[in-house]
């Protein structure tokens, strides 16, 4: 089944999901991935691109960041921006409605995160867009589906990528995210085919000429609440050398 992650696809996906953590009030955990990429970083300004519901901007804007988080579901900024509000961050988070293969953001950010986001463009050719707007000497966080049937984890964090190697039904109903940015599949279910990516595909695309991998890795990890097929991620963290 071949999706168009384009504006209708995310709009009608938030009408029917995400109505749960937006009546409980409160944003729900950001990405464990970010948490710890991000953690030690000295707070800049960051673009959460693909922010859905809003967890990762909101953990970010609590821990001193200035954040733009974009999404192209006005629906779910909405929920995402009622979810700021109760965490006391409004201030610190711009919600911005927009097709971020189109968009441009007029700047480049210290951190440039995405978590999981599926754009209407190939998936790299995002990342690709993506990586455009991190400044010089900023980090880009990539947090992806790991390639369906591809093996687990393996992490570098030399510098290098590892050996420069280079039925699903899904129906999206995620409980966090969209992009265009959805967070977990449904239990049971593998993430489509067109919005998966291995290790190798990303670092392959990073010039080291431009820039640093401090992460890259491959990971399996239990849902939360420990229910249902574990998840498969491909995690990368690189900075910008100029």
């Amino acid at each position: 089944m071949t999706h168009n992650f384009d504006k209708d696809y995310w709009e009608e996906h938030w009408e029917q999901v995400g109505h749960s953590t937006a009546a409980a009030g409160e944003a729900g955990a950001a990405n464990p991935h970010l948490i710890r990429e991000v953690a030690a970083l000295a707070p800049g300004t960051a673009l959460d691109a693909g922010c859905g519901t809003g967890a990762e901007a909101i953990w970010l804007a609590g821990h001193g960041w200035q954040v733009t988080a974009a999404d192209i579901s006005a629906t779910v900024l909405a929920r995402a921006a009622a979810l700021a509000d109760r965490a006391s961050v409004t201030d610190a988070v711009t919600w911005v409605e927009a097709d971020l293969t189109a968009w441009e953001p007029g700047g480049q950010f210290d951190l440039v995160v995405t978590n999981y986001a599926h754009p209407a463009i190939p998936q790299l050719a995002f990342y690709d867009r993506i990586a455009r707007w991190v400044a010089p000497g900023g980090t880009l966080l990539i947090v992806g589906h790991l390639q369906h049937g591809a093996g687990p984890a393996h992490g570098h964090e030399d510098g290098h990528a590892p050996g420069d190697q280079h039925q699903h039904q899904h129906q999206h109903q995620h409980g966090e995210h969209s992009q265009q940015h959805a967070s977990t599949p449904d239990v049971g279910d593998e993430p489509p085919a067109e919005a998966t990516v291995t290790l190798a595909d990303i670092t392959g695309r990073l010039d080291p000429q431009v820039w640093r991998i401090h992460t890259a890795e491959e990971q399996s990890r239990e849902r939360p609440g420990g229910q249902g097929l574990p998840l498969h991620d491909v995690i990368v963290r690189a900075s910008r050398l100029r």
